[in-house]
This record gives C-alpha cells, sequence and structure tokens, in this order.
C-alpha cells in the first residue's frame, strides 16, 4: 500500500565562508522591544569583526517591522527560525541581553555544526546573564559549544584571536588552571565528618522542595530530575502558582500591614509614589505582604523545606511581584507568620530557604547551606545572584577586579550593611512587572563568603565552590555600578580568590552563584571544605575553583 510521505524541505546550505546569527529574546514583546538597541549594536560591531577575518555574519531571522525588534520571542517561532538553518553550518547566537533560553535549545540540540556563544560585557539588560544561562543549558544538555565575551569586538585581541581560531577550527579552549577537582584536596577531619553527617541525615530523614510551576523562564538548566535529586534523600513537591494567588486573597489585611508594619519598626524604607502604573504603592506592598504570609503557609502545609516561586512568569498578570517576598523568608529574622487559625508560629526563629526562578539548582544549595551553617553556627542565610557583570574599581579604592552580583530581591537583609534599616524597597521595572511590586535592595555589607553552584552534566549532578570577599566601594562607584545595571536591586560587590574573570566565565555553568557568609575567614574554609565533603557524600562530583584568601591552593 502506498502512503502519502511528509514533504521535508531542505534548508538552503551556507556558504563555505558564511556564518550564521541568531539572538533568543525575552518573551515580554515590552522587554524585547526595550533591549533592541542594544542588541542591534552588539550585532553590527560584531559582524564587522567576523568580517575582518574573511567570513560573512549571516542573520538567520529577520528584523519584525510589527513587534518592533529582531529577537526570537517563543520557542514556536525558534524552532521555525532552526528549520531554515543549514545544520552544519558555523552558528554563533549573540546575546546583548536576557534571553529565554528554550526559545533556541530545541534548535541547537539538533544543529550539527559548531556552536558559539557570544556576549558583551555589560551589565545593561543583560548579555551575560543570558548567555550563561544557555551554557548551562547546553552544558546539560549535553550539547558542545564554545563561548566568548568581550567588552570591546573591535579593539579586544584575545577576542578576535579566539574568534578567529573558531571559524577554522570550530571550537575554543579556555584557561581553566584554577580548577582543582575535590579528588586532589584533603579535607580537613573535622569538616568532613560533619558533612559526610549531614549527607546521611537527609539521606535518612529526606526533605521536600516545594516549586511553584517548574520551568520559570526557559531556563532547562535550573531543573534537576527527579532521578538525580531523589537519591540525595530530596523530592519535589509540585504546587501551583494558582494555589500561591488564591491563598494570597484569602491572607487579612490586619495580617498583612503588621507585616508591613514589622519592616517598619526595623527601618525598612519604602520608597513610594502615588501612581501604581510607575510606582511603588501601598496596596502594592501590602498584596506583597500578603503573599509572603501565603507562602509560608503553603510550604508548612506540605512541609517544605525550602520553595521557589516562579518570579516573572504566571504571577505577574495577577500579583506584584515577589521579590520582597523572596528575600524575607531568607531572612532568619522576620516577620512573624501563624496558621490560619493563629494557634502556632511557622518556621519559628529560622528562614524558610527561597530559590528565586525556581531555580532548583539553587534550591537544592540553599539548602544545603542552611543547614551546614546553622550546624556550623555560621550564619545561614543565603542569597542567590546573578551574575551580572563586573569591572576595575574605578574609585581607586582597590586595585582588584570587582564582580557585580545582583538579583532582582531575593537577598536577605542579613547580608546588608545595616540589616533592615539598610534595607530598601523600590518598584520593580514596568517592562517587566505590569502590576509593579518592591524589591529587597541593600548594599552587601563587607566581609568573607563562600560562592557555590550546583549544575546538572553528563547526566549527574555538580558542584563547584570556591572563596571570595565581599568589599565596600565609596558611595560614587557603587551607584556608577547600580546605574550600569538595575538600581532598584540588592548588589554585591565580591573580589574572587585566585579566580580571573575569564577563568570563571569559562567555567561557570550557570546564570546564577549561590552566597554565604562566614564570620571569619578561617570559618569561610571550613564552611567550603564541610560543604564539599556534603556534596560528594550526596553523590555529586565537586571542583574547588581558585584559592583560599592567601592565596594558598586547596
Amino acid at each position: 500500500m502506498a502512503y502519502q510521505l511528509p514533504q521535508i524541505p531542505k534548508p538552503p546550505k551556507a556558504k563555505k565562508k558564511q556564518v550564521m546569527l541568531v539572538a533568543s529574546g525575552d518573551l515580554r514583546l515590552s522587554a524585547n522591544q526595550n533591549c533592541w538597541p542594544a542588541q542591534q549594536a552588539m550585532e553590527t560591531a560584531l559582524a564587522e569583526v567576523v568580517g575582518e577575518l574573511g567570513y560573512e555574519l549571516v542573520r538567520a531571522h529577520p528584523y519584525k517591522e510589527d513587534e518592533k525588534h529582531g529577537f526570537i520571542g517563543s520557542q514556536k517561532e525558534g524552532m521555525c527560525v532552526f528549520a531554515g538553518i543549514d545544520p552544519q553550518a558555523r552558528l554563533i547566537v549573540a546575546e546583548a541581553v536576557w534571553q529565554y533560553s528554550h526559545h533556541v535549545l530545541a534548535g541547537l540540540l539538533s544543529h550539527q555544526g559548531p556552536i558559539l556563544t557570544v556576549a558583551n560585557w555589560s551589565g545593561q539588560w543583560p548579555g551575560l546573564v543570558g548567555m550563561l544561562n544557555l551554557n548551562g543549558c547546553l552544558t546539560k544538555a549535553g550539547v558542545k559549544y564554545s563561548t566568548l565575551w568581550s567588552e570591546d569586538f573591535k579593539t579586544d585581541e584575545a577576542f578576535r584571536k579566539n574568534l578567529a581560531r573558531w571559524l577554522e577550527k570550530g571550537s575554543v579552549k579556555h584557561d581553566l588552571k584554577h580548577v582543582t577537582p575535590l579528588r586532589d584536596v584533603k579535607i580537613p577531619g573535622a569538616e568532613r565528618k560533619l558533612g559526610e553527617a549531614l549527607a546521611a541525615q537527609l539521606r535518612r530523614n529526606k526533605a521536600i522542595m516545594g516549586i511553584f510551576d517548574e520551568g520559570c523562564m526557559g531556563m532547562y538548566n535550573a531543573i534537576i530530575q527527579d532521578e538525580i535529586l531523589n537519591p540525595m534523600g530530596v523530592y519535589k513537591e509540585r504546587l501551583s502558582q494558582s494555589a500561591l494567588y488564591y491563598e494570597t486573597t484569602q491572607v487579612r489585611d490586619d495580617e498583612a500591614r503588621a507585616v508591613m508594619q514589622w519592616m517598619l519598626d526595623r527601618g525598612m524604607k519604602f520608597v513610594t509614589g502615588p501612581n501604581p502604573e510607575t510606582d511603588l504603592t501601598e496596596e502594592q506592598i501590602l498584596t506583597q505582604c500578603k503573599m509572603y504570609i501565603a507562602a509560608v503557609r503553603i510550604a508548612d502545609d506540605f512541609g517544605c523545606h525550602t520553595i521557589g516561586i516562579q518570579y516573572q512568569q504566571g504571577l505577574k498578570d495577577l500579583l506584584p511581584a515577589s521579590d520582597l517576598v523572596e528575600g524575607t523568608l531568607n531572612n532568619t529574622d522576620r516577620p512573624p507568620v501563624f496558621s490560619r487559625d493563629g494557634s502556632r508560629e511557622l518556621y519559628a526563629g529560622r528562614a524558610l530557604p527561597h530559590f528565586n526562578e525556581v531555580d532548583e539548582c539553587a534550591g537544592l544549595d540553599g539548602l544545603m547551606t542552611h543547614r551546614l551553617h546553622t550546624a556550623m553556627g555560621q550564619p545561614p542565610e543565603t542569597t542567590l545572584h546573578d551574575v551580572r557583570w563586573g569591572d576595575w574599581d574605578r574609585s581607586g579604592t582597590l586595585s582588584d577586579y570587582v564582580w557585580v552580583f545582583l538579583i532582582s530581591g531575593s537577598a536577605p537583609p542579613a547580608h546588608f550593611v545595616g540589616g533592615w534599616s539598610g534595607a530598601s524597597s523600590e518598584r520593580q521595572p514596568a517592562m517587566y512587572f505590569r502590576l509593579g511590586g518592591g524589591t529587597l535592595k541593600g548594599i552587601s555589607k563587607p566581609g568573607e563568603i563562600v560562592w557555590s553552584r550546583v549544575y546538572v552534566e553528563d547526566g549527574e549532578a555538580k558542584m563547584d565552590l570556591g572563596r571570595a570577599g565581599v568589599v565596600e566601594l565609596p558611595p560614587a562607584e557603587t551607584d556608577r555600578r547600580w546605574q550600569a545595571t538595575t538600581p532598584q536591586w540588592p548588589i554585591m560587590h565580591a573580589v574572587l580568590y585566585g579566580v580571573s574573570r575569564d577563568q570563571f566565565m569559562a567555567k561557570h555553568k550557570a546564570n546564577h552563584i549561590q552566597v554565604a557568609y562566614a564570620h571569619s575567614a578561617k570559618e569561610a574554609d571550613a564552611a567550603l571544605y564541610a560543604k564539599a565533603a556534603m556534596a560528594e557524600a550526596m553523590g555529586m562530583t565537586v571542583h574547588l575553583c581558585g584559592t583560599r584568601k592567601n592565596g594558598k591552593p586547596w
């Protein structure tokens, strides 16, 4: 019997010296329109350099006149674009903006030619965060790729040399001498014993990770498969943001006002205004306070040890942003929340670790940190930051390269200079949040931190850890950095020990980084050792990055 076979058109074959370019964008039209000029400028500069190296950069999808931008704006659109790309062609994914990786992941999974991810070195929208997320997604998916970044494509000789190599050879390698496998490190006995005991306790007693809708903003890298997570003793409770919305509507006005007043009594500052479309209003704040109470109650209902709210999608058309909620949850000293009948305080005297954007890798890390630091008598608060940008200190205060770790609001006040009295709340940018909502903003206090990242590679969970110091910069330099990024968000000035800018970028497999303070450099080293031992005992492959504060290797 004869069947009608489908017609599968073949895409045009790329010429020998042609390089195809795609640009993944946001799902929100307003963000794509606002960010397009920066992307266009980046592509123009990149095309010029590619041309000077003897190749032609060809956009694989057009500028959309009706939408006023040239980004791939959905997974469906991405699939259509890749259907028209020669699967053997050299392909550059160029990013000057935050982007949704799932828009292009399907096409990149089936692409057979060399893949290069490229970002401009700018904190503006930012491409660095978007590229690092895509890199983490490709790493988890097992897709081979190379990656490059530059502040100025035209004058950066190292970038041009690496780009030329990729154009000719199809791959680029970076310096990873700062990375030490844990198997080559001798962990002190006390820290190893503690880490292994905490891992055994977790496997025996088990923990629940509450997830308010999985898979935020296309972050495939932020999902840990159950078959990887469960043997560690951690199980997902898949919750719905619709339930969070409903529970928020059930919280009484007087309960919300009590939360807001608790913050005000501790010196929290709310930057409010009369226009809800552009200003933070009291109504928005009180709704966020209701969401905070609702989140704690739902977590208690299901026995959750950590929770994650999806943040930018789902709830954004129903409620103000969840940032104020997230940072408050992450703080040990926080407004009390009682059961619906008022008979008991929920999670009394402790933080309820929250992982922003439902990043389960950060959720697992935060759960580990909370338990480990509590056992060690160290501050248990943890922050998931974006690896937003970095620059040399231009104030002359320091000779170090200082990273800008910045997040939309999940930083706990315990991490700020002045605590709650050093915290403020400003309206989230309208292009992201039509209904507003305040952030939890502050400047991270000077001190010693452990940084870490859980990620999935080769079908297993892995963890990278390192040490850093949070430094104090003059107000003018801090403001310069805020204005180059998002001034409504909390900021951390971090100096990584023994890790250069490019080494960090070459190894890091996510847009996010986890940070936690210790009381001293010596205690931070001990916390790192214990966390590494705990991760290894949980079945992760562990790498230590960089050095101790004194420059000595691990």
